[in-house]
């Protein structure tokens, strides 16, 4: 009898058996399959061996990105920037939510939502133009506008290393606040509003409410959101560090980080053992990170941890 309730629920399920299927086969071709690519991290690869055949150097690969006078640097600054954009980044999209949770006109609100989320579209390229338009050292709109009325000299972007971590972060945040404030956003309208309208009554102002009932109910989503930036604080946005600052050599004190130099690394030595080395030492640091950073969640809120 059990054995026929057995099969009876298994022919029940099998639409949703089907529907998964496409999801597992991408899944499987996409992230795992290519796992087995790990073993060039400790081959030294000989084309005309073959994968399989290449000589086996151990943890050789790795010693690539500490042996560099600059590791000290890149590592500083994928680390430093990843910081500022988990922080910065979900502070503005916080703000962002926020404004667009309270705005009353729909098609307003829609049309905001729009149009904070064209930058996360564009491509890196455009992005890169887009800005070369702003800081052009002859055309920039900021040298032939707007330090002219600031009665200030023009400023040689490209070659004045100075200025580009708060470049940088000031295009990361318009890339990517609009993404950031949708996931807030969509965490805001699932909340009560009984809960406003009871704190209304007790007299609550706005940073009352924002304090004691917003930032609470967004607890989990933002705990979720840090807590993946985290799994990917040792890795950059190699679009972002390359394309943005158009690969200027004279940048590279603040511009280079882990995935840009290997990307060099790369294309001068054609070295692929090296370069998954370094892909590999990223997830891996980032796995540990994640792993401490959810056991300090799980410590301070057992509900807010991953797992």
């Amino acid at each position: 009898m059990n054995q026929k309730k057995r099969k009876r629920n298994i022919r029940k399920y099998i639409p949703f058996y089907l529907m998964l299927l496409p999801g597992l086969i991408y899944l499987m071709i996409n992230n795992y399959m290519p796992m087995a690519g790990l073993i060039l991290a400790f081959k030294e690869v000989d084309y005309s061996a073959g994968i399989f055949q290449s000589p086996w150097v151990g943890f050789s690969n790795f010693t690539y990105l500490f042996s560099s006078n600059d590791a000290a640097i890149f590592f500083r600054n994928t680390i430093l920037y990843n910081l500022a954009f988990i922080f910065l980044g979900n502070l503005l999209g916080i703000l962002v939510a926020i404004a667009l949770d309270s705005l009353k006109n729909s098609i307003f609100k829609k049309f905001s939502q729009t149009v904070i989320l064209v930058p996360f579209l564009l491509s890196t390229v455009i992005v890169s133009y887009v800005v070369y338009a702003f800081l052009s050292g002859n055309n920039g709109f900021v040298n032939n506008t707007i330090l002219p009325l600031m009665h200030m000299d023009p400023i040689s972007w490209y070659s004045e290393a100075g200025y580009w971590p708060f470049i940088l972060i000031l295009v990361y945040l318009w890339m990517h606040f609009g993404y950031s404030s949708i996931l807030y956003y969509s965490t805001l309208i699932g909340i009560d509003k009984t809960y406003y309208e009871a704190a209304v009554a007790d007299g609550a102002g706005i940073w009352a409410q924002i304090r004691y009932i917003t930032l609470p109910m967004l607890k989990p989503t933002i705990i979720t959101l840090v807590l993946l930036a985290v799994g990917r604080i040792c890795t950059s946005d190699f679009g972002l560090f390359y394309q943005i600052p158009m690969n200027s050599g004279l940048l590279y004190s603040t511009t280079q980080t882990i995935d840009t130099y290997v990307y060099r690394g790369l294309l001068e030595l054609n070295d692929i053992g090296r370069s998954t080395a370094a892909s590999f030492l990223q997830s891996v640091l980032g796995f540990i990170c994640v792993m401490i950073s959810n056991k300090v969640v799980s410590k301070i809120d057992k509900n807010s941890a991953l797992f």
